[in-house]
């Protein structure tokens, strides 16, 4: 029996008795919830568009690109899925399946969801792709047997929401359609002109979303829950911050991570014992250096950056802080901020527009780096356990999660499936 997986990148994977939906592993809930909204498309169809056929008794798994002790972290998907009744037991991480064997034993084929470059620790499942779906440009070439989906747009659920409307009536259940309109209002920011990431394309899934599903709740209703679920970090520690919104970029000699940071980036600078928690984070992880990078949005959905430059190697920091100074592709208008450490250096960045999507491709190149060296947080080996807080209350990571295998994935969707309405439930 074949395993598909879907890879997400907040992280899904889809495992084949058949195929699997494989998110990655730094966004919001963009991949993790398209994904899943794919892993159903794909079991109605069976068949997905462009590809060869699916055998008959293919499983499709979506996976979260993420260990389960991490998902706390993700406090908009969490909040979203509450909402719509979605236990987080149902759910799949990476660390609860073994991708590596599946694919020695010939079981499993890969969709990535939101991201196109594996990390180097899954170069070996590279050849087990066979579906990509992102909005982010590309940056290496994939093997004419790959369906590619790579456009610019918004939200990787718009992706999703087109695939799924091609498909045969009766996929898109309420459920679904609640989770895909959610994830693209909130990466579109509410599909604001101002934010700068919108499109016509997410404009028009929304509409598509709500002329079939009219009870979806309003735009500003949905967007301002999920929009302060993701600012709340009250709970989290700094290491837990720092890996709430976490990817690296790697060249010949060192490893960069960059976290998105909830919070004003001197409020930030300021928290008790930071110094100390950024030099153990980098230490632990082997990263030369960090970039933490801020957004906010006032009531009109005009975004506010800073960023801040984080090394103990001087020269490896000027090194990055002059790449970013001097960046013209796209220009960061960067003017200096305050900094209560000699080896952090802070900024105001005054094109708002220039997302992390668009900074990266300036830090790898700064490295040294070439296509293929970004990478979400799994690119480390195993996690740290995470510290207890009010926000999670034990540590998972405590005991070890053996991977699981085939057959108990098998028996977990099998129950996932049999909690699912039939597909005609939404007419």
């Amino acid at each position: 029996m074949e395993h598909r997986v879907l890879c997400l990148r907040p992280g899904l994977h889809r495992v084949r008795p058949g195929p699997g939906v494989f998110p990655g592993e730094g966004e919001a809930p963009c991949a993790l919830l398209a994904a899943r909204g794919l892993g159903r498309h794909l079991t109605g169809c069976r068949s997905p568009p462009m590809q060869t056929s699916v055998p008959p008794k293919a499983a499709f798994i979506p996976v979260l690109n993420i260990p389960r002790a991490d998902f706390a972290l993700r406090t908009e998907t969490t909040f979203l899925l509450r909402e719509l009744s979605i236990p987080d037991s149902s759910l799949i991480f990476r660390d609860e399946i073994d991708l590596a064997g599946l694919h020695r034993a010939g079981l499993l084929s890969l969709t990535l969801v939101d991201h196109h470059i594996l990390p180097s620790a899954d170069a070996a499942l590279e050849d087990a792709v066979v579906d990509v779906l992102d909005h982010r440009p590309l940056e290496r070439e994939w093997a004419p047997s790959c369906q590619l989906t790579v456009e610019l747009v918004g939200s990787c659920a718009t992706l999703v929401t087109e695939r799924i409307a091609q498909g045969p009536p009766g996929v898109l259940d309420r459920t679904t359609a609640a989770l895909l309109h959610g994830t693209i209002l909130l990466d579109s920011v509410n599909l604001s002109p101002a934010a700068g990431k919108a499109t016509p394309r997410d404009a028009l899934c929304v509409s598509l979303l709500e002329s079939r599903f009219p009870e979806l709740p309003p735009h500003d209703s949905i967007y301002g829950a999920l929009q302060a679920a993701k600012f709340d970090v009250s709970g989290l520690t700094t290491e837990q911050m720092l890996r709430k919104d976490l990817k690296t970029v790697s060249g010949d000699e060192h490893v960069l991570a960059t976290s998105g940071i909830y919070m004003d980036i001197e409020l930030f600078l300021r928290r008790p014992g930071l110094l100390q928690d950024l030099e153990t984070f980098c230490r632990a992880r082997g990263y030369s250096a960090l970039v933490a990078m801020t957004v906010s949005f006032n009531e009109r959905y005009e975004p506010t950056r800073q960023l801040a430059v984080y090394s103990q190697h001087e020269a490896l920091r000027s090194t990055v802080c002059r790449a970013l100074e001097e960046a013209t592709t796209p220009a960061l208008q960067l003017q200096a901020l305050p900094s209560p450490w000699p080896c952090v250096s802070a900024y105001a960045q005054g094109n708002t527009l220039a997302s992390r999507k668009k900074v990266l491709p300036i830090l790898r190149a700064a490295l040294g780096g070439g296509p293929g060296s970004a990478a979400g947080p799994e690119e480390e080996a195993a996690p740290p356990p995470t510290p207890m807080n009010s926000l999670v209350e034990e540590s998972p990571l405590a005991q070890a999660v053996p991977p699981v295998c085939p057959q108990a994935v098998l028996e977990r969707v099998s129950r996932m499936a049999a909690e699912q309405p039939p597909p005609d439930s939404d007419k």
